[in-house]
């Protein structure tokens, strides 16, 4: 049988591209060989689209390092080559492997939609909600799932009213609280204020990355609880695993520099906690209209062990030390076996598309 082209797009405009190169390496590494052929897509920080290129080997964490490859700046010298040239109208199935805005947000996907290929992973309203946070937890409210305070503010709004909303954030959400990018990944931009002063800061760093910015009530001592979603109209979840962090939150340095996280599978809980846990992140996939793939985060209050759902992911880190893929190898499906289902959702949900009506003639 010839093999399947699997059209591997990567890098991207985000401040997740470094990310995006390390997933993009583990993926193509892993796709058996002798029923797919890779065809690497890579999209450079400045925009341009080069087809073909070389994809970069999987890069190898020290020992210690934290819970998923640290990113790199550029390529790894050594490559696997493209074996043949393919143009993107010959593909049968394309990997999105693009962290954050410019390609997590619907944009590729609905490139993809246009040129009518079947792709991995979300469409494009479950990839746009999925990407914004403040749109994301008004599908969650809808959905009757348990989400912290939160406010949500646009830039024109900050620059006209900026002494009002601090003074609003302290008095509904008290300190300390968390200010976010409304359309970011990787915890770029997101900063922990403990006072006005520190809030006015994590404003102003929030606002360089998005005009949109969202900022949480802090949950109390939190533990951080993840799990992962696999599936289209039918999906299931994980078991949960649990983030150890010697930080004071998870954020970038946490994750990818720091080499101190830690993941722990299956997550110290209660069976009814976990289950809890996997009710609620197949319903936020479902709230977000999701599709193949999915990592929702989860905060658990160390004092009351209240679960709170902080957010769906949905083209998480995938190296083979990333989350997503370990919490699925927990689970009893190894990484190229996640690959292979992957794949086929993504062709099980684009030949469904094709039945639909596209005229009334």
């Amino acid at each position: 049988m010839k093999p399947l082209r699997v059209g591997i797009i990567y890098g991207g405009r985000s401040g997740e591209h470094e990310v995006s190169l390390a997933s993009a390496a583990s993926i193509a590494q892993h796709l058996d060989a002798t029923r797919y052929q890779v065809v690497p897509i890579r999209i450079e920080k400045s925009g341009q689209w080069l087809l073909n290129c070389p994809v970069p080997r999987v890069l190898t964490s020290a020992p210690g390092a934290g819970v998923t490859d640290p990113p790199t700046s550029a390529d790894p010298l050594t490559s696997i080559e493209p074996s043949a040239a393919v143009s993107a109208g010959e593909l049968d199935v394309v990997f999105p492997v693009l962290h954050g805005p410019y390609g997590e947000d619907g944009t590729v996907q609905g490139l993809l939609e246009l040129i009518n290929v079947p792709y991995v992973g979300a469409g494009v309203l479950g990839s746009a909600a999925g990407m914004d946070k403040a749109v994301m937890k008004v599908l969650f409210a809808a959905s009757g799932l348990p989400i912290v305070p939160h406010l949500t503010v646009l830039h024109p709004r900050w620059r006209e009213r900026a002494d009002a909303i601090a003074e609003q954030a302290a008095d509904e959400l008290r300190f300390p609280m968390f200010v976010k990018p409304a359309n970011l990944g990787s915890s770029v931009g997101i900063s922990k204020a403990r006072s006005r002063t520190e809030f006015l800061s994590a404003m102003e760093l929030a606002l360089q990355f998005d005009r949109k910015v969202v900022i949480e009530a802090a949950v109390p001592n939190p533990r951080e609880i993840e799990c992962a979603v696999l599936g289209n109209d039918d999906p299931e979840a994980s078991t949960p695993g649990e983030i150890v962090v010697t930080r004071d939150f998870y954020d970038y340095e946490a994750k990818y520099a720091d080499g101190a996280s830690q993941l722990i599978v299956p997550a110290p809980i209660t069976n009814a906690q976990a289950d809890e846990i996997r009710r609620m992140a197949i319903a936020a996939f479902q709230s977000v209209d999701g599709a193949g793939m999915s990592r929702v985060d989860f905060l658990m209050a160390g004092d009351t062990n209240r679960i709170f759902l902080n957010e769906v992911n949905t083209i998480p880190g995938f190296t083979t030390t990333s989350v997503y893929p370990k919490l699925w190898e927990a689970s009893g499906v190894t990484y190229p076996e996640l690959l292979d289902r992957l794949i086929v959702l993504a062709l099980d949900r684009h030949a469904d598309k094709q039945r639909l009506r596209t005229s009334l003639t």
